[in-house]
């Protein structure tokens, strides 16, 4: 009996878990190993949901108190069925002004969700079928021509897809 409401209480929890998030399509995460080097890509493959709907589409960032760095430069990269890419090298502010990072979280781990696409002008999938999104980092320090080979504090590189309201 005592096995039987264990699994109901494991089921339960895991419905309202997955339920909570309704608006996500994909959501995924690449663990980084120690630190990511500039060299490194993160791939995300993921189906289109449809042609007829807008998305948002984020890049999700995980990041310690080691992150050395107030902003973030990002190559990211959306591959389409057919063939044709969009490369684009993004910012986003990753510290206030008093140098405390963004982000949620409690604990010295700081989850930031990232905009991609949809934040000025809906997000429609003109395509249907396989997309591949590639996420490779840009960082130097000011002054410096070469980049920033290991880029430390950054735990886990994501992608997420999300129905509009």
């Amino acid at each position: 009996m005592q096995k039987r409401t264990s699994c109901l209480l494991l089921l339960v929890s895991l419905l309202l878990v997955t339920s909570c998030d309704s608006k996500a399509v994909y959501d995924e995460y690449k663990s980084v190993s120690n630190k990511w080097h500039k060299d490194s890509i993160a791939s995300f493959n993921f189906k289109a949901p449809d042609t007829l709907n807008n998305y948002n589409l984020y890049v999700n960032l995980r990041n310690t108190n080691d992150y050395p760095f107030s902003n973030l430069f990002l190559i990211v990269e959306l591959n389409y069925p057919n063939g044709k890419a969009v490369k684009d090298t993004l910012e986003y502010k990753m510290a206030a002004p008093n140098g405390e990072l963004l982000g949620s979280g409690f604990s010295d781990i700081k989850e930031n969700k990232l905009w991609y696409r949809g934040y000025k002008s809906p997000f429609r999938f003109s395509e249907q079928g396989d997309y591949v999104i590639n996420i490779q980092h840009a960082m130097r320090k000011n002054g410096s021509v070469n980049g920033v080979d290991n880029l430390e504090g950054v735990t886990d590189i994501g992608f997420r897809v999300e129905h509009t309201q």
